[in-house]
């Protein structure tokens, strides 16, 4: 992106009068600002907020010098220069608060961590506009969250398929959501990251375990569902084969699978999974062709399978560096009802 040329740090426009309603913080450029643009200086001095709402911010007219707006980034600030930065108060969510149970895993002023049951969706969408995890964490967290680019709104920095159940990490502030998403966009190259995905799955990988790296994007026909296409998104999914289950003449008929992601693309480990020639159980969008397998698992199997809610899929396991405290949290969440009857009945099939 070219970036535009300097502009006088007088070139003030006219300051709104709303600009003088909501919080006032006051900056003084240091002499390490000298000479710097403005846009920097406000980065360096306002870690806990984004360069993209600073610069919205700014076109607001709500960054005062002298009583007048200020309203260029790319101005230089001479040391000692004195701004108000007046913050508007954080816009109500459009997504209406609901009294919906959570199961909430961990929480504190920053973030919370959450078991999303299987069955409920993470974000309101057309078909789904409410009912969801985010509608949810309005109305529990409330006053808490200050506010996501401006909106009082919950910072969703990974999703879960609506049918996909487990552990889910949720920012409060835009300070923790930039964090987390930095982590979660490094893919734990770096640092602790971590996500492990308990899958079951249809046939027995002939290796141990092994690495799916195959570009998703967006199916060509069938617009709800994720392929594997050149040219798409890079995707890679760490797994490995725990268990081996046989059908009801003692033949390998399924595979217990634990999916390290280093990406976390849409319907990844379902697609991933499906490539290799072993998709979930469970699974109606990308299972089809193995639904006649179901005939060969015992009766227990079978009735356990009929009765899951969804692919056979939890987020078992998840790790980050905590934004503030850089402590490593680690968490991890059983699996599910229906999926812990499918799994011992499976088990019991020897």
């Amino acid at each position: 992106m070219r970036t535009p040329p300097d502009e006088p740090l007088e070139d003030f426009e006219e300051a709104d009068d709303a600009a003088a309603e909501g919080t006032r913080l006051d900056i003084i450029a240091t002499a390490e600002d000298e000479g710097l643009r403005l846009d920097r200086v406000l980065v360096r001095h306002l870690p806990d907020m984004s360069r993209t709402r600073l610069q919205a911010l700014l076109a607001e007219g709500r960054l005062l010098r002298d009583g007048r707006a200020v309203t260029s980034g790319s101005a230089r600030v001479p040391a000692g220069a004195r701004f108000v930065l007046t913050l508007p108060p954080p816009e109500p969510a459009e997504p209406m608060a609901q009294a919906i149970p959570l199961a909430i895993v961990y929480e504190d002023d920053d973030l919370i961590v959450i078991d999303k049951p299987a069955g409920m969706v993470v974000h309101p969408a057309p078909g789904n506009p409410d009912g969801t995890l985010v509608n949810a964490l309005l109305y529990h967290c409330g006053d808490t969250l200050s506010g996501i680019g401006g909106v009082r709104r919950p910072g969703i920095v990974h999703r879960l398929d609506k049918e996909t159940s487990g552990l889910l990490v949720v920012a409060k502030n835009d300070r923790t959501h930039r964090a987390l998403a930095e982590q979660f966009a490094d893919h734990g190259r770096t640092g602790p990251l971590e996500r492990l995905y308990v899958a079951f799955a249809w046939g027995v990988p002939e290796a141990l375990r092994g690495t799916v790296d195959a570009p998703l994007a967006r199916h060509p026909i069938s617009r709800e569902r994720i392929a594997v296409r050149p040219g798409g998104r890079f995707a890679i999914t760490h797994w490995e084969r725990t268990a081996i289950y046989g059908d009801a003449d003692g033949r390998p008929v399924a595979s217990r699978i634990e999916c390290q992601l280093e990406t976390g693309r849409t319907h990844q480990i379902r697609v991933h999974l499906g490539h290799i020639g072993h998709p979930l159980l469970g699974d109606a969008l990308y299972g089809q062709g193995f639904r006649t397998k179901a005939a060969r698992l015992t009766a227990p199997a079978r009735a356990a399978l009929d009765s899951l809610s969804g692919q056979a899929l939890h987020a078992a396991r998840l790790g980050f560096a905590h934004p503030a405290t850089g402590k490593v949290m680690r968490f991890e969440s059983p699996l599910r009802p229906d999926l812990a009857r499918l799994e011992a009945a499976l088990a019991a099939a020897g």
